[in-house]
C-alpha cells in the first residue's frame, strides 16, 4: 500500500483502537473501553498491520506486547491524533471568527476616538484575529469594501453607499463650529450656525470629502445662508490649518475635541435639534461577510446587541466602538 493511501485510511478511530491495544495489552479489555466486540477490533489492527507491513504486536495466550516498531509507533500514531485534533479546532476557530486576517478600512479622523478601543477589545476578546488597517477616505474606504479589497469598513455618514453594502450606524456625533482662537466667538458655550453667516469659511473638497462638504453645504442652508467660501481643502489637515491661521471657519464633529484636538482652533458647540448638525460613524460590509467580521461587529454593539441592518442604510445610535481613555 502506498504511503498516501496508508494515511488516508489512518482514520481518528483507527489510531484509537491501536493505542488502547497498546495501554491494555489485551485486545478484550481494549475492546470494551472502545465498547465494541473483540472480533473488529483484531481486524482492525491485523489491517493496520498490512499497511504498515510491520507487526505492531506479538500476541501471547496471556495478550499482547509491543514490538519495537509498536513502541515507535506510539508516539507517533499519538502526535498524528493531537494533530487532527488541533486542525478541527483550529478549522472551527476559523469558521466562527476566531481566528484568521480581516483588512478593516477606516477614515482618519476616526483613527483618534475608536479605534484604538475596538483594537485592545480584538486582542483581549479575539486573540488569535489579526487585523490590518487600512486609511483612506470614505468614498474610497466604501468601494475597496464593495470590491473585496477591505473586509469592513467605518467611515462617516451621511454618506451615499452602493446597494450591494451592508451599513449599520454606530455612534452619532454632533457638528460643532471650528474657529479660530482670536475669533469673537471662540469662547462661548454655544452660538447658532446662523452666528457665522458673515465669516468666510473654508470647504472640504466635494470629491475628496463628500460627506463632510455636503454637511456643512445643507447644514448652513438650513440656517438660512450660503456660505462665503474663501478656499476649499482636499483633505482635513488642510482644512484645520486655514481655520487655525484665523482666515476662515468651518464645521467639524465635536466629538473631535477631546481625541483630535488643533493647535489654534476653538470647537464651540452649535445650538438646535436639527439632524443637519448630526453626523454619523457607519460599518460598511458585504453581505456575505464572514465570521469573523461578524464577530467584530459584535464587539462594537454594547452588550453584543445593534441596530437593524438593511443594504445601504442603519439605523441611529445601534452601537458604539469602546474609545480610547
Amino acid at each position: 500500500m502506498s504511503a498516501a493511501r496508508l494515511a488516508a485510511r489512518l482514520s481518528k478511530r483507527l489510531l484509537e483502537q491501536f493505542l488502547v491495544v497498546a495501554d491494555e495489552k489485551q485486545f478484550g479489555r481494549a475492546a470494551e473501553r472502545l465498547v465494541m466486540s473483540q472480533p473488529p477490533l483484531s481486524q482492525s489492527i491485523q489491517r493496520l498491520e498490512r499497511g504498515l507491513g510491520v507487526r505492531l504486536f506479538e500476541r501471547g495466550p496471556g495478550g499482547v506486547s509491543l514490538t519495537p516498531a509498536g513502541e515507535a509507533f506510539v508516539v507517533d500514531a499519538q502526535r498524528l491524533l493531537n494533530a487532527q485534533s488541533a486542525a478541527v479546532e483550529r478549522v472551527r476557530r476559523i469558521a466562527s471568527g476566531l481566528e484568521g486576517d480581516v483588512r478593516l478600512g477606516y477614515v482618519s479622523v476616526l483613527s483618534h476616538h475608536y479605534l484604538p478601543g475596538l483594537l485592545r477589545s480584538a486582542a483581549q476578546e479575539l486573540p488569535g484575529l489579526r487585523i490590518h488597517l487600512c486609511q483612506d477616505s470614505s468614498v474610497a474606504v466604501a468601494d475597496m469594501v464593495r470590491s473585496g479589497a477591505l473586509d469592513l469598513g467605518f467611515l462617516r455618514g451621511p454618506a451615499p453607499l452602493s446597494d450591494e453594502l451592508v451599513s449599520e450606524v454606530f455612534a452619532v456625533e454632533r457638528i460643532a463650529a471650528a474657529l479660530p482662537l482670536e475669533h469673537p466667538l471662540a469662547g462661548a458655550d454655544e452660538i447658532h450656525l446662523a452666528d457665522l453667516r458673515s465669516d468666510d469659511f473654508v470647504l472640504p473638497d466635494a470629491a475628496a470629502l463628500p460627506t463632510l462638504a455636503q454637511q456643512l453645504q445643507l447644514a448652513c442652508a438650513e440656517a438660512g445662508f450660503a456660505p462665503r467660501v474663501r478656499a476649499v481643502a482636499d483633505d482635513l489637515s488642510s482644512l484645520f490649518s486655514y481655520v487655525a491661521s484665523g482666515l476662515c471657519v468651518s464645521l467639524r464633529p465635536e466629538l473631535l475635541r477631546e481625541g483630535f484636538p488643533i493647535p489654534g482652533v476653538a470647537l464651540v458647540p452649535l445650538r438646535g435639534a436639527s439632524r443637519r448638525l448630526e453626523t454619523s460613524v457607519v460599518a460598511v460590509r458585504r453581505p456575505e461577510a464572514d465570521a469573523a467580521v461578524l464577530r467584530l461587529l459584535e464587539l462594537v454593539r454594547p452588550g453584543g446587541g445593534g441596530g437593524r441592518e438593511k443594504p445601504g442604510e442603519g439605523e441611529p445610535g445601534a452601537a458604539v466602538i469602546p474609545s480610547s481613555p
